[in-house]
């Protein structure tokens, strides 16, 4: 059975994550990603530690399925290049900072009048228009920008790290994929492409579903440990008597009632959250985690131990969902996400080494093994 994106036609221009990883999710479900990446100024990301066969762990992982065509952007034969690619191609994915592309002669007006079909997504901080279009800028700050930031941690510290980048995945790649499509769908009624302007700031504000709306209707802004999701209830995490964590969500009252019955304290039902929470932190703090997982391990509570990442792999559920894949040449990692109809951890492919496959491509869009050993003469692919 084909995979669902198979036929769509990718050029990818990003780096470290978020458009990597956006296109990671559209190879995985079939398209044919092609990088085109710089000889000289390599993704960071390939450089990162454990190396395995040359590139980073994570690089195999971001760029699993892809292929790779490395010229140096500033030469004009990568025009020429890139213009016989658009002719086939449906989707264009950058990530530079606005007019970078537009500078290279690559900017969406001007792919738009070779290929009026193609697709084009730019994945940036604060998007293509704004006072902010030209300031750098990283996760920290989008979820410093949006509120986020402010809403997480705990007042006596502040703002905590998340150990995810949000921001570049929740409020970068993940929106990316759905805009692109969705513009897929609409072109398969008008015939058009389209510029997508993804700016990761305002997707999130848009992260905020449940807090957000309620203070631009006027309630006061929601800081750290003033709302049940974020600290103020026993919604939270609870230390252990060997400085590990339980996460408890027992929210709703039935799970409320069997937290408190398997604490052995059923009077504490009807107590206040300022109570509960003051005395959860203590009753946990008798026992070492391992024997809070095995007290709640076949209670439904939604009371489930802080796992370390080594712990998550080998848990019960994630190995009968089997999780883990591995690569064509032997790299774990997380297999493909969603699982759709002709998807599998079977299916995951290789990261491509920078510039593996110039020559396959160029031969494939017509050019001679003597114009190719011209450009490289050129520089090309320098």
């Amino acid at each position: 059975m084909t995979r669902p994106l198979e036929g769509l036609k990718v050029l990818d221009f990003s780096t470290l994550l978020p458009g990597p990883y956006a296109t990671m999710l559209i190879a995985d479900m079939g398209a044919d990603v092609l990088r085109i990446e710089s000889p000289s100024r390599p993704d960071l990301v390939r450089l990162m530690e454990p190396q395995i066969g040359g590139q980073s762990a994570a690089f195999e992982y971001l760029n699993r399925g892809k292929r790779s065509l490395a010229m140096n952007l500033k030469k004009p034969q990568s025009l020429e290049v890139i213009h016989a690619l658009l002719a086939d191609h449906d989707i264009v994915v950058e990530q530079f900072r606005p007019g970078v592309m537009s500078r290279l002669g690559l900017g969406y007006e001007q792919l738009c009048k070779i290929n009026p079909r193609i697709i084009y997504c730019s994945i940036t901080g604060y998007g293509q228009s704004g006072p902010y279009r030209d300031r750098a800028g990283h996760d920290i700050n989008y979820l410093a920008l949006s509120g986020i930031a402010a809403s997480s941690g705990k007042k006596s510290i502040g703002p905590l790290l998340s150990g995810v980048q949000i921001a570049d995945v929740a409020a970068g790649s993940q929106p990316a994929v759905m805009a692109i499509l969705a513009a897929v769908i609409q072109r398969s009624r008008t015939g058009k492409g389209q510029h997508i302007d993804i700016a990761m700031s305002d997707q999130c504000m848009a992260l905020q579903p449940l807090m957000m709306p309620s203070v631009i209707n006027g309630q006061a802004p929601i800081n750290a440990e003033e709302h049940f999701l974020n600290g103020a209830g026993l919604y939270d995490y609870y230390a252990t008597a060997d400085n590990r964590y339980m996460a408890v969500g027992s929210l709703e009252p039935q799970f409320r009632k069997v937290l408190v019955q398997a604490l052995g304290h059923p009077e504490w039902m009807d107590s206040d959250d300022v109570f509960l929470k003051e005395h959860l932190s203590e009753a946990f703090a008798q026992e070492t985690q391992a024997c809070w997982s095995e007290r709640f391990a076949d209670l439904d509570a939604c009371v489930e131990p802080v796992l370390a990442m080594d712990e998550a792999l080998v848990h019960p559920h994630a190995v009968a969902r089997e999780l883990m894949s591995e690569s064509p040449s032997g790299v774990k990692q997380v297999k493909p996400t969603p699982s759709l109809a002709g998807m599998s951890n079977r299916s995951v492919e290789s990261a491509p080494l920078c510039g593996q496959n110039n020559q396959e491509t160029l031969l494939s869009l017509g050019y001679t093994s003597e114009q190719i050993e011209a450009f490289g003469a050129e520089g090309l692919f320098i």
